[in-house]
């Protein structure tokens, strides 16, 4: 079954979202493509994360996000500000890097408001999030057990197109069988980002699929990403 980002005709009267703050380092940048793979494992573990299950702390917050479009934002940010944003409490995954790159870095929020925003979340920065596109995936197919597939008729900044893949490997966590979840969570949420061919965008056929609504950087209703398990 195809399950697209927006679940309901309705949004709150006042949209939420879920934080993502990814790491922009000046001095030991990341790539792009760990970026997007590690704001999508990061979005997968803070929903996998105790604090967001019944009984846990975040687990209202959560469930109210999810009864609307589940809507991400990604901010970047560094130093002191980064800091104080992770001492309100997240999920903090750390991921990939090269001889010529950092690793990767990407915190998860509780979801709230658009705004107002915490201050702490308000002080980072939503534009500027591009991050050198060098490369590809540094996983191997046989040890991702999620592929999130990246549309090649679309152009997205690397902030958006995390955002895009974190709702691809939500889709996943909550779609996918059990056994496959336990498999996943087993391999710390190993996944893969690619970007197929045209032809072959055009002729696959995923569980899930990502239809942006099209308010920032896509024109209109526009299937951005897909995934598989």
């Amino acid at each position: 079954m195809t399950e697209h980002m927006r679940r309901h005709d309705s949004d709150h009267e006042i949209p939420w979202s879920l934080p993502i703050v990814v790491r922009r380092s000046k001095t030991n940048i990341a790539r792009h493509i760990d970026v997007l793979e590690t704001a999508a494992r990061a979005v997968v573990t803070f929903l996998d994360d105790p604090r967001s299950q019944p009984e846990g702390q975040w687990h209202e917050a959560v469930e109210y996000w999810r009864d609307g479009a589940i809507r991400k934002v990604v901010r970047r940010g560094d130093g002191q500000k980064l800091e104080d944003a992770r001492a309100m409490g997240c999920v903090d995954v750390t991921f990939g890097g090269t001889d010529d790159f950092g690793p990767a870095e990407a915190l998860v929020f509780p979801p709230g408001p658009v705004e107002p925003l915490p201050k702490e979340l308000k002080k980072l920065q939503v534009g500027g999030t591009e991050f050198p596109d060098e490369g590809h995936t540094s996983i191997p197919a046989a040890e991702a057990v999620v592929t999130v597939e990246l549309s090649p008729l679309v152009t997205l900044t690397t902030g958006k197109a995390a955002a895009q893949c974190g709702h691809g490997a939500q889709l996943a966590y909550e779609q996918m069988p059990a056994e496959v979840r336990d498999r996943w969570r087993a391999s710390g949420f190993s996944l893969r980002v690619v970007t197929p061919t045209k032809a072959e965008w055009a002729t696959a056929h995923r569980p899930v699929s990502v239809v942006d609504a099209g308010f920032t950087e896509v024109d209109g209703p526009t299937e951005t990403v897909r995934a598989w398990w």
